[in-house]
């Protein structure tokens, strides 16, 4: 089955279902994409930092902190947080304000937000400190009728159970969903040509942004005259308008220009890059026929931690004496088949794993030690191990859809761990443009 030409580009080439999608839209209103996230810890009773519950609807992570560190007349510093959640979308996560009394932060009356406190702790919460997130997810715009839709929906459903799950694929967010090249500048970043990754970061264009833009980026590829960018180019498109400042102020110093960047931003570039090639895998080991929740001889397993979550900083390799052991492991869910995020010091498979691994790397002409980016020692990256099944286990309801006569909608519910894509599960079902699903 033909994936779409965005998710190609992604390295994710195929669906692990047979079954045919139902198709579909997301987010036609916030309270259809519902998550809640799943604390690392418990709260106590004392400390210096105040425990909440922050729930939002239709705000963005990075502007609800920023508008709440306003409104209590504090640094952003002071305000801690496990991950950012999805903007359009109802989302409820912990949050944690050093050295606050409880009354201040009840004086605070932010639209679409709710503040609860929860107790206090000894630290504050920081990225990282969750789980995993519940999603209870809204398909709508169904155009087909509800035997149909039915005999689909448990098709799919069945064949993710006898995978036990579906593939740990990077979604399109890490890529970018209307322009996919955060891993092409990774690329070029990695084979050392700073031009090329600028240049494709500030004028590479797609059909689905706007007109006026797809000019400006257009331009500016063809003539190299960022003076001119800086004049055509729309204010919220900063990071490139910052880069081409620097470019005109310093011309030809394309290496310099990431420095424009922040550094989470500037290694997001080389991680993408990671990913599309992590995604090419996971689609190898499927196209050969090898499953995904069982090891064969070469493959690279890792265990299950005390929060118990895979733990890719203890791996051990599979061989015929410990095969069934491992086997029996991963059945029992603590150890977990994994697939390299190619770097300087990736541990890499041997056998048949092995070989699909250094037959893509070998494809697109990789050395480990091209991750070390010598002249952007900041974007290095020595690589690690990730796990290629997401033990997920979708639970569905069918009902006629209110926001669109005679058609169906699908309530699905679902709980991922943390670092996963709940994209990567629905688009098994829906089988659509991933633009329909942003």
């Amino acid at each position: 089955m033909q994936v779409p030409e965005t998710e190609h580009i992604i390295g994710m080439e195929l669906y692990a279902t047979t079954a045919e999608g139902i198709g579909g839209m997301l987010r036609q209103e916030p309270e259809d994409f519902i998550v809640k996230e799943v604390p690392g810890w418990e709260v106590e009773d004392s400390g210096k930092y105040l425990i909440l519950e922050l729930t939002k609807k239709d705000w963005d992570t990075h502007h609800i902190i920023r508008d709440l560190s306003r409104a209590l007349g504090i640094s952003q510093k002071r305000i801690g947080f496990a991950g950012t959640k999805d903007k359009r979308a109802v989302t409820t996560q912990r949050i944690s304000i050093f050295d606050i009394p409880v009354e201040t932060v009840e004086k605070v009356h932010i639209k679409d937000v709710q503040l609860t406190s929860i107790g206090r702790y000894r630290r504050g919460v920081e990225l990282g400190d969750l789980r995993g997130n519940i999603f209870r997810i809204t398909m709508r715009d169904i155009a087909l009728e509800k035997n149909e839709l039915k005999k689909r929906m448990d098709g799919i459903t069945s064949e993710i159970s006898a995978m036990g799950g579906v593939p740990n694929f990077f979604g399109i967010q890490r890529f970018g969903a209307i322009r996919p090249v955060t891993h092409l500048v990774g690329e070029a970043l990695v084979r050392g040509s700073a031009e090329e990754a600028a240049m494709m970061y500030i004028a590479a264009s797609f059909r689905e942004e706007p007109e006026e833009t797809r000019m400006a980026r257009d331009e500016v590829r063809n003539t190299r005259n960022f003076a001119q960018g800086l004049r055509t180019f729309p204010p919220r498109l900063r990071y490139e308008r910052a880069m081409m400042h620097y470019l005109v102020e310093h011309p030809g110093d394309y290496k310099g220009s990431f420095s424009m960047l922040t550094e989470t931003m500037s290694r997001m570039f080389v991680h993408a890059f990671q990913s599309y090639i992590y995604n090419r895998v996971i689609c190898a080991r499927i196209q050969a026929g090898i499953p995904l929740n069982r090891a064969i001889e070469g493959d690279i397993v890792c265990f299950k931690n005390s929060g118990s979550l895979p733990d890719t900083s203890r791996t051990q390799r599979v061989n015929a004496v410990n095969l069934d052991g491992m086997n029996n492991l991963i059945k029992r869910g603590r150890a977990f088949v994994t697939a390299p995020l190619f770097g300087y010091d990736t541990e890499m498979a041997t056998g048949i794993p092995g070989e699909l691994e250094s037959a893509i790397i070998d494809e697109l002409k990789l050395k480990p030690e091209d991750f070390r980016l010598e002249e952007l020692p900041a974007m290095a990256s020595r690589g690690q191990r990730r796990e290629i099944l997401l033990n997920v286990q979708p639970r569905f309801e069918i009902l006629e859809d209110d926001l669109k006569i005679g058609k169906l909608k699908v309530m699905v519910e679902f709980s991922l761990p943390k670092g996963s894509y709940a994209t990567t599960v629905l688009r098994e079902y829906m089988k659509v443009d991933p633009l329909k699903m942003s």
